[in-house]
């Protein structure tokens, strides 16, 4: 069972992060959607390690996702087309957070949805939940009731949605925020506008590919999400933006793959990480950041990992 597994503690030094109230062992969590919801990589990584396990995206109901081909490689990285395939809330509350209440980590459930309704269903449902702690609502998800533009591509949909996911939620709320817009830090302050306790940023990149062989898209939903190292760079400038912009937590995400990149993020104003595509590629790399993170502190003579939080302000 996942309680009996060890875990390596360094007295000397504290990682412990704090989100909305919610405490962490240490600021290192996985990225909805890579991860399945734990029980998937729970023979390569002990989920006790982790400062939290965000489950991948829930809706009110199960979806099929898009047609294949789904996934492709791209320099630097990959593109996603999914399409947020999942069981549906009552599977995943039978089944993943039955799993998840072995371990001692904290579990965050990534909310999706077609309609503000579809959101809220879920989130009241998961407001009976003990097993989870928090609260990560999806918002680069089209809004079929506004012609498919995403809700979180709108400032007035961002602060609309997260008032209304805010009134009814149980557990505190990251809001995760699309960088398919002209301004992050616009998007940050609706969501912050409307009461949201956390950001977690950045969601993927729209990118293509076409192979030239076919002449004909690599994925069949023509475009997808971009995500891995190629948007790291991108990713850290718009956490550094938006830790000007607001005042609530952020937890930063877009191509970290090493400890280096995942202090890069807590320097830029994150207060927390999330892991993605590197999971794909090295089932155990966040237990190696965690690790990482541990040494850099020692050797910088750090005590605090909150120390590092916007430090290049």
């Amino acid at each position: 069972m996942g309680t009996q597994q060890e875990t390596h503690t360094d007295n000397s030094i504290d990682t412990t992060v704090t989100l909305a109230g919610v405490t962490l062992k240490n600021p290192v969590m996985v990225a909805s959607g890579t991860f399945g919801s734990g029980q998937e990589y729970s023979e390569f990584v002990d989920l006790n390690r982790l400062g939290a396990v965000v489950t991948k995206g829930v809706a009110n109901v199960p979806w099929s996702g898009n047609p294949t081909p789904r996934v492709a490689e791209v320099p630097s990285g990959m593109l996603n087309a999914i399409g947020l395939q999942n069981p549906g809330i009552d599977v995943f509350c039978q089944r993943d957070l039955t799993f998840l209440a072995d371990y001692d980590t904290r579990v965050i459930v990534n909310v999706c949805g077609k309609t503000t309704e579809d959101y809220l269903e879920v989130v009241e449902r998961l407001g009976e939940e003990s097993r989870v702690d928090m609260l990560e609502i999806n918002i680069s998800c089209p809004n079929v009731k506004e012609g498919g533009i995403a809700f979180g591509q709108d400032p007035k949909a961002v602060e609309q949605i997260t008032r209304e996911v805010k009134k009814i939620a149980k557990q505190p709320v990251i809001m995760k925020l699309s960088p398919n817009v002209t301004d992050i830090t616009e998007m940050a302050r609706a969501a912050e506008a409307g009461g949201a306790d956390v950001l977690s940023l950045i969601n993927t990149l729209t990118g293509m590919k076409i192979d030239i062989e076919r002449q004909t898209f690599a994925l069949a939903n023509k475009t997808g999400g971009m995500s891995g190292p190629a948007i790291h760079p991108i990713a850290v400038r718009m956490v550094y933006q938006v830790a000007q912009a607001v005042q609530v937590p952020i937890i930063g995400m877009g191509g970290i793959q090493k400890a280096e990149d995942a202090i890069e993020m807590m320097l830029a104003g994150a207060t927390a990480v999330s892991v993605g595509t590197a999971n794909f590629y090295q089932p155990s790399v966040t237990t190696e950041i965690v690790d990482g993170i541990e040494a850099y502190m020692r050797r910088k003579g750090v005590e605090r990992v909150t120390d590092l939080i916007g430090a290049v302000h």
